[in-house]
């Protein structure tokens, strides 16, 4: 049974919002955003200490109705530093739904901006990270919902500011435990600065053992005080901005190119022939997760990377051809282990369904066994998808041979040995062709062709092989090759693919012969051994990192794995929890091959 996160909302005579579980208030009768802006804004120096930053981040700990972080983004779109980008990191352990923010912040048609861009992007309540972009404000809100202790310890980002807002400690204690004490101080940048509206003893104390050091100031409204705190230590000066040199545009150079851009970074891309050359080619794609029964990290890390990829195609005009994904049985234990996968708390109300032989049916249009519906999944046209992410960033078109360091970066050479590019920062996202740059790296191909017809449509359907919509007709495969790198187009290929369809859809097959000859196409993918993706430094090559390994699940991951990676090579808040980033982190293959210290492509 999923564990229970209601907030137990009451709304009392007057129309303020209560916690039934807490039993206390959302925030004052009188003035609740008069109070926000003296306890919180005020007391952590806001808006004179982002003066002068390129990066600023707040952490809060007690979502709520989101009425803090409206009045920081109202005051971040006033008063904030020009070019620069606020991320927000909030945490709620029983959240609202949208209707129900939407009734709380009504109260303050002032803020009406940064409340309609809030609920614009209000996230399902499910568990673990959810990444919101805030448009129009230069910032980007990190919501974690769930166990605070568990958020804090997860989130790897460091706060100048911290809005400590949990319900009243003698209600909410484990908002202001111990623990909780300690993962503020080691997620504090230097000179943060916190604030909160209790000035109970715990908290001082907790605060000043920590090394903050602690003021009273004079309350707002009935209160008559709330509490400062700030370490004394200086904060960080603003770091230069490094040069950025992406390789490969693909789904994930395309991914990266608009991570960095949003860090604020414009990359430089560099690609031997044309963008979606290789695997992100093809005129249609699924946007599916993998899916693992058994292993609640996989689900987690796909949930919450199906989330983003669908909030950043959906931004991408004509990107999304169809909505809807149905995974049918292929072997009879899958109807369990689709009732499992359903029930994983991962994924939002509605969103993973068994469906049974009938319903299944009716969506296909003829006979076929039972299924799961992933309402989330989608087909995708990668080639807007591209064409707008890539316009983030400079295009070089070369073909990168030989990576090479070079002062504290990176050189880029040709065959020749020639330079191409020097950069601080180099992100290999060439899919296979990162095993010619990285060759320690632990990559395998598998080839895959897929055939495509104009002139009928479907509803995306896998079942091991697939059949997706193109807008113009369908594209169906693939084929799974491992070992063989070869990209020519093979009639006996084709052949196979019309097989497979036949022998899952004899019907659609039916489509396909009346359709004509159509086309084909043959990319390689890039995989792994546990079938995770690479997202991360290369170990013991500072300055280097990788997209890769996305093996048929690219479209899903790589946006979400993209600003992971460009986080990490920034130093800024990653969206990843940091259970989640191990699992893709390179070095957990590198070491159990005993492969911990690669030498570059230059020495190979």
């Amino acid at each position: 049974m999923a564990e229970d996160r209601s907030p137990r909302l009451i709304w009392t005579e007057d129309g303020a919002p209560r916690s039934g579980r807490f039993d206390d208030v959302y925030f004052s009768r009188e003035d609740g955003l008069a109070e926000t802006r003296a306890v919180f804004l005020t007391g952590c120096g806001l808006p004179e200490a982002w003066a002068g930053r390129g990066r600023f981040t707040v952490a809060e700990l007690g979502f709520g109705t989101g009425l803090n972080i409206a009045a920081l983004l109202d005051l971040w779109r006033r008063e904030g530093p020009p070019d620069g980008r606020l991320h927000v990191f909030s945490v709620e352990g029983f959240p609202l739904r949208r209707e129900e923010a939407a009734r709380a912040l009504s109260a303050w048609p002032e803020l009406a901006g940064a409340s309609e861009a809030l609920l614009a992007a209000w996230p399902a309540p499910t568990p673990g990270f959810h990444r919101l972009d805030l448009p129009g404000f230069n910032a980007v809100l990190d919501l974690a919902v769930g166990d605070v202790e568990r958020a804090l310890e997860q989130w790897t980002g460091r706060a100048d500011a911290w809005f400590l807002d949990g319900f009243a400690p003698s209600t909410n204690p484990a908002m202001w435990s111990d623990a909780v004490m300690d993962r503020i101080a080691a997620r504090s940048a230097p000179g943060a600065r916190a604030a909160t509206f209790t000035v109970a003893g715990s908290v001082r104390r907790g605060l000043a053992e920590r090394g903050f050091a602690v003021a009273k100031r004079p309350g707002h409204g009935r209160k008559r005080e709330r509490l400062e705190a700030w370490l004394p230590e200086a904060a960080d000066g603003e770091p230069r901005r490094p040069s950025v040199t992406i390789v490969g545009a693909g789904i994930a150079g395309a991914s990266l190119a608009r991570a960095f851009a949003a860090l604020g970074v414009r990359p430089t891309v560099v690609e031997a022939d044309r963008p979606g050359a290789a695997a992100s080619g093809f005129p249609a794609g699924l946007v599916t997760p993998r899916l693992d029964a058994g292993d609640p990290g996989i689900g987690a890390l796909f949930a919450q990377a199906l989330e983003r990829a669908r909030a950043l195609y959906e931004a991408v005009p004509d990107a999304i051809v169809a909505q809807g994904v149905l995974q049918l049985e292929q072997q009879p234990r899958d109807a369990g282990r689709f009732g499992k996968i359903a029930a994983q708390p991962v994924w939002p109300e509605g969103a993973m369904a068994v469906v049974d032989a009938g319903a299944a049916s009716g969506r296909l249009g003829e006979p076929v066994g039972g299924g799961l519906f992933m309402a989330g999944a989608m087909a995708l046209r990668p080639a807007p998808v591209l064409e707008r992410w890539l316009g983030e960033a400079d295009a070089v078109v070369a073909d990168v041979a030989r990576l090479e360091p070079h002062g504290e970066g990176w050189r880029l050479a040709d065959g020749r040995g020639g330079t191409i590019v020097e950069a601080d920062i180099v992100v290999i996202a060439a899919g296979w062709g990162a095993a010619r740059l990285w060759p320690e790296g632990p990559l395998a191909p598998v080839r895959g062709q897929a055939d495509w017809v104009e002139g009928a449509t479907m509803p995306p359907v896998a079942w091991g092989g697939y059949a997706v919509p193109t807008g113009d007709g369908f594209l169906f495969g693939a084929t799974h090759d491992r070992g063989d790198v070869s990209t020519e187009v093979r009639a006996a290929d084709s052949v196979r693919n019309r097989a497979a369809l036949a022998a899952r859809l004899p019907g659609l097959a039916a489509r396909v012969e009346a359709a004509g000859s159509g086309q084909a196409r043959a990319a390689v993918r890039a995989t792994t051994p546990d079938r995770l993706p690479l997202a991360g430094a290369v170990p013991g090559r500072a300055g280097l990192f990788v997209l890769g390994g996305l093996g048929s699940r690219g479209f899903c991951a790589a946006p979400l794995l993209a600003e992971h990676v460009a986080a990490l090579a920034l130093g800024a808040p990653s969206p990843l929890p940091g259970d989640l980033a191990a699992r893709v982190d390179p070095a957990r293959l590198l070491k159990s091959t005993g492969l911990a210290q690669p030498v570059s492509a230059a020495d190979g």
